[in-house]
């Protein structure tokens, strides 16, 4: 199971670093996905990563604000995000997906619980 970390309360236009790993396993070149999903809405996927990190995906939503990354010395991964806005409020997820191509929140294989991340003034 994987478990993030790191939300909390961000003023717009702050930044945050979110934190993946896992219980029980490796996370050691398999993809990595990060996805969100704020009240009401439908999870939303915003960013995957190739088992060694040499390919990243990203969301036209969160493109050139937010950044994926992994070790797997340490058996993480990482989510940084610069630049928030209140839209980016919503509950973030790492998960394990079959492909980074395409729609990978519907390739998830397994996630854990996620993090809140609240982006107010």
């Amino acid at each position: 199971q994987l478990q993030a970390s790191g939300g909390g309360l961000a003023q717009p236009g702050g930044s945050l670093r979110l934190s993946c790993a896992a219980s029980g396993g490796t996370l050691d070149y398999i993809f990595i996905a990060w996805f969100r999903q704020a009240p009401g809405k439908e999870r939303e996927g915003i960013s995957c990563i190739s088992g060694s990190g040499g390919s990243r995906y990203y969301a036209d939503s969160v493109n050139g604000r937010f950044t994926i990354s992994r070790d797997n010395a340490k058996n993480a991964a990482y989510l940084n995000m610069n630049s928030l806005k209140p839209e980016d409020t919503a509950v973030y997820y790492c998960g394990v997906t079959h492909t980074c191509n395409g729609d990978y929140v519907s390739s998830l294989t397994t996630w854990g619980q996620g993090t809140l991340v609240t982006v107010s003034s």
